[in-house]
């Protein structure tokens, strides 16, 4: 699967839910498909879009967030999958979208993560999924979390789009009022 393709089916299937998305292109990619203030755009700090999200999780119990992370990412910051697990909030989604790269600093191989479904159940996640293509988002899953979506995404094929345009401080200010605009999550 492309990468925008993962992203797009992320957006289709959590329309009104807050999205905390990983620095690098992952951020760029999502702010090119469709900017929207209930998106955060880590515009640094690999490895913090996770706990940024499980902390929103927990301030924000009617909300859902989506965690938008890449493997790379993921791995800098792996600890936040125990965290996650022992805080169990039920209205956090965590997206891995994996290339087996670190795309955003020049494409170096990143360590493959193997049996990462395994993991996350084991650190406390409630559900934990592997998504290969379309067909395998189709199959029955509980919206309830914590949940890891593990999505494979090929190579970037396509061109990088352009930077978000925000500041940190409009990205901040966009989001938090979105927060308020959502109280309830949709079933």
């Amino acid at each position: 699967m492309e990468k925008h393709e993962a992203i797009k089916l992320v957006l289709n299937n959590f329309p009104n839910d807050f999205i905390v998305s990983t620095c690098g292109h992952i951020t760029r990619d999502l702010y090119n498909i469709k900017d929207r203030n209930k998106n955060f755009y880590m515009v640094g700090s690999m490895g913090m879009a996770a706990p940024l999200a499980l902390g929103l999780s927990l301030a924000q119990p009617n909300n859902r967030f989506i965690i938008l992370d890449g493997d790379g990412a993921l791995l800098m910051n792996l600890g936040i999958m125990s965290m996650i697990g022992q805080q169990c909030p039920s209205n956090l989604i965590h997206v891995i979208l994996d290339n087996g790269m670190h795309e955003s600093t020049g494409g170096q191989q990143s360590v493959p993560l193997r049996n990462i479904k395994d993991i996350a159940i084991n650190m406390g996640y409630h559900q934990a999924i592997e998504v290969n293509s379309f067909k395998d988002w189709q199959k029955d899953f509980s919206t309830e979390g914590p949940t890891l979506i593990h999505i494979r995404i090929n190579p970037r094929s396509e061109k990088i789009g352009k930077r978000v345009e925000w500041t940190p401080q409009e990205i901040v200010n966009r989001f938090t009022n979105s927060l308020s605009e959502k109280k309830e999550i949709p079933v």
